[in-house]
């Protein structure tokens, strides 16, 4: 199936067909627990939380499309985050992106400071900073690119390159791109982690977290953590993800390509202080994204003037739904400073530029022109209202 071109792999890979019955979709099987025939050789399926064939399939396919030896599920995008640092022991160190998601800030700063386990956040866009931030007892590198919701670009290569230099692993979180737009183990990178809630299964209907690593020796560890963890996904929730999977590029490109539309609407509109989006040239990173990924992906924030801008704008639009989460049919905006990164302190955030005045838009399937329509009429609403207040001083 090498061959094939990504968006063939996607439909006609080694799932493509159920060999005990011709069917066109991966079978769910249920069953917690498997008859064994032998007394002393179990077969390859024992219990449910070890191993179960329509898990299996989906962590194939994610290992074949990401590039990687093996594949993971998890319950949730944190359950596989969380399960990769088990790969770290007490006393080890990890720098990690500033601006990263607020569940895994969270874990790093809460629970893994109670087993020992010692960080450095850094801005991961500036090589020299990550060189500072190294200490005798760094272990792993974590990234997460394009940020969130700052949307910077690290160099995946470089850190990796960094990593290897001192024995150490390189964690990339790729929710944001997929292996549609960026394939990090290629790039360098030892372990890659998704929240396949988002663009891959891409629907707003299911939870579920996927790792894909590189070689066997990290296969058979993160494998071993997963049984003992047991934090797996469930039958119902992987299927439901091999069949996003089947779109995944077709949304994805559709996405992007309005996503690009709707940033260039936004960076010309007077209203709109700053985009932070990685397709446009003002963008710091623009180059470092282009040479390592195929696009920009569909997730973009941007900045009003201030707080009352903002929640005057979300009281006017129609159209995205106002939630937590990305990567569906559907627009999503999302606040970060009350959603997301609701985990990070304000100081901290303020810190790393995610103000209050700061909005993530992902962007859905939706006809771009709606969108921008949508959008116009709502900013428009926050312009008349600054009017009537500067009459009503000045009167």
């Amino acid at each position: 199936m090498g061959e094939y071109t990504f968006e063939t792999r996607l439909l006609h890979n080694k799932h493509k067909v159920d060999p005990a019955t011709g069917a066109v979709c991966v079978p769910i099987q249920h069953a917690s627990t498997f008859h064994q025939s032998d007394f002393d050789q179990f077969g390859k399926y024992d219990y449910g939380r070890s191993l179960n064939p329509t898990r299996e399939a989906l962590e194939d396919v994610i290992a074949e499309l990401e590039g990687g030896a093996k594949g993971f599920a998890f319950s949730s995008g944190m359950a596989a985050i969380s399960t990769a640092f088990l790969l770290l022991s007490a006393g080890d160190h990890i720098v990690i992106t500033e601006d990263v998601y607020g569940g895994t800030f969270r874990m790093v700063t809460q629970v893994l400071t109670r087993f020992g386990i010692e960080h450095t956040f850094v801005d991961m866009t500036d090589i020299n900073e990550v060189k500072q931030a190294i200490q005798p007892n760094t272990k792993a590198f974590y990234v997460e690119t394009p940020s969130n919701p700052l949307m910077k670009v690290t160099d995946i290569k470089a850190i990796s390159e960094l990593a290897k230099e001192i024995e150490a692993l390189t964690f990339v979180d790729n929710t944001f791109l997929t292996p549609a737009l960026q394939k990090p183990l290629d790039l360098g990178a030892d372990v890659v982690l998704h929240s396949a809630t988002k663009f891959l299964s891409g629907h707003s209907d299911v939870v579920a977290g996927l790792a894909v690593v590189k070689d066997e020796d990290l296969a058979k560890r993160l494998g071993f953590l997963q049984n003992g963890f047991g934090a797996v996904l469930g039958v119902q929730d992987a299927w439901l993800v091999l069949r996003g999977l089947k779109t995944l590029h077709v949304r994805l490109e559709q996405s992007q390509k309005s996503a690009i539309k709707l940033a260039e609407f936004l960076d010309a509109h007077p209203l709109v202080e700053k985009v932070h989006y990685p397709a446009l040239e003002h963008h710091p990173q623009y180059h470092v994204q282009k040479s390592q990924a195929a696009g920009p992906g569909a997730v973009l924030s941007f900045e009003l003037a201030n707080e009352d801008a903002l929640r005057s704008f979300v009281s006017k639009v129609k159209i995205p739904v106002f939630a937590v989460s990305l990567g569906a049919v559907e627009s999503i905006l999302s606040y970060p400073a009350k959603m997301s990164h609701a985990a990070m302190p304000e100081a901290e955030r303020e810190k790393r530029g995610i103000k209050n005045s700061l909005i993530r838009l992902s962007v859905g399937l939706e006809n771009p022109d709606d969108l921008i329509k949508d959008f116009s009429e709502a900013l428009q609403s926050i312009q008349q209202k600054e009017l009537v207040l500067q009459q009503g001083e000045s009167s």
